[in-house]
């Protein structure tokens, strides 16, 4: 890295929308990071996979979760709720899902680049 680097989400580089979400994306430091802001009744399997065409999300993910209650389901069964102040690390091969009313907010350091794609 030769030089500071500065970006901001309110100005993302790239943004990518489906239905009940949207992925906002920075250029930074020779990667992506994305923002990804899931709302009320997002399901990945209902919301993303017509996208993707996979049965199960095929992106690794590394993310800091913001805000709202994220339900993931892997593909060997093991299920747990990501909330505000975790960190997750996804293999390939898992289902999500928006738990209550108020959306879901992740900075994701490993699949922004291929989300929704």
């Amino acid at each position: 890295m030769d030089k500071a680097e500065h970006k901001t989400f309110a100005s993302s580089d790239e943004t990518r929308e489906f239905p009940n979400g949207r992925a906002d994306i920075l250029h930074v430091g020779g990667g992506q990071v994305g923002r990804l802001t899931l709302q009320p009744g997002w399901r990945w399997s209902n919301d993303v996979k017509p996208v993707a065409g996979t049965s199960s999300c095929q992106v690794r993910h590394f993310q800091y979760h913001v805000s709202g209650k994220l339900a993931i389901l892997m593909d060997d069964g093991t299920e747990f709720v990501a909330g505000p102040g975790d960190v997750t690390v996804l293999p390939t091969g898992h289902d999500a899902w928006v738990i209550g009313d108020d959306p879901v907010v992740v900075v994701d350091w490993f699949g922004a680049s291929n989300y929704a794609r």
